[in-house]
């Protein structure tokens, strides 16, 4: 099946809708400003987290399991609110979930019962546009993922990387600002992922949308972004913002660069340092 993706993504057009392009050229501009999370009883998920990121920019949350990605993520997505500090986008204060934001998960979570297209038209359905044009603005997102010849086929049909494919077309449906991605390619086998991530390039090339990426794949974070912040074990804090200053676009062949390396090997080492702090940190409880 995911060769028949390949296929039917050298069809697509060369450029995803006009809205939605307008808009990312100048919209989506994220603050975390002093961000803190504290869920109690011991648990300091974020600790006093700011980082800007201007529109349009691909950034990539990096740390160890458990240090608190996610939890950042939540913030800008409005499923968290913040202990202390404050998170806003565009300069609008965020304190719950908007349009304006359009969130993929690790897992899929699409309608089992609705068909590919039926999905992608949820979002625009709930946001009041018509039956028609929900489904109109739904089958130009799927085409654009790579999947017009399974618009009319459900979840259970799917590949584990055409359902992710159709969950990026879902959260694009409804023209957000800021795309955010939570370890959407984790559980993917390593062809289909970076496949996957290739796309998303392709995707946010075309759009020049805000991507808010979380990952622990250290590869992943360093083809992908423009920014790799880097977070601490628990509690989270922000160690590092690295630049990475590979050219676009970018194509798998990038990996054996000199560039792509030293990035990866100083990534490695900060990960490396706060992994084994978490260890004995762990190791002493």
């Amino acid at each position: 099946m995911e060769s028949a993706i390949l296929d039917e993504q050298s069809k697509l057009p060369p450029l995803g809708p006009a809205h939605l392009q307008k808009n990312a050229a100048i919209k989506g501009h994220v603050v975390i400003d002093n961000v803190t999370v504290d869920f109690g009883n011991g648990v300091l998920a974020v600790n006093n987290a700011s980082l800007d990121i201007k529109p349009g920019e691909f950034v990539c949350l990096l740390g160890p399991s458990g240090c608190g990605k996610s939890t950042l993520m939540n913030t800008v997505a409005g499923f968290v609110k913040p202990t202390s500090g404050s998170v806003s986008v565009d300069g609008e204060h965020i304190d719950m979930p908007g349009q304006d934001r359009g969130m993929v998960f690790q897992q899929h979570s699409l309608f089992p019962w609705k068909s590919v297209c039926d999905n992608v038209a949820f979002g625009p359905l709930m946001a009041g546009k018509g039956a028609d044009e929900a489904r109109r603005i739904a089958r130009t997102f799927v085409e654009m993922v790579g999947l017009s010849s399974y618009v009319d086929s459900y979840p259970g049909m799917l590949s584990g990387g055409m359902k992710q494919r159709v969950g990026i077309a879902r959260a694009l449906a409804n023209y957000p600002n800021v795309l955010l991605m939570d370890e959407p390619f984790g559980a993917l086998d390593a062809q289909t992922r970076a496949m996957m991530q290739e796309n998303l390039l392709q995707i946010w090339g075309e759009f020049g949308i805000t991507v808010i990426f979380v990952t622990h794949d250290i590869d992943e974070a360093v083809f992908l972004a423009d920014r790799v912040v880097v977070m601490s074990a628990s509690p989270g804090k922000l160690i590092a913002d690295i630049k990475v200053n590979l050219p676009r676009p970018r194509e798998t062949s990038i990996v054996t660069s000199k560039e792509y390396v030293d990035t990866k090997k100083e990534c490695m080492k900060l990960i490396r340092a706060e992994s084994l702090r978490a260890f004995e940190l762990q190791s002493t409880k």
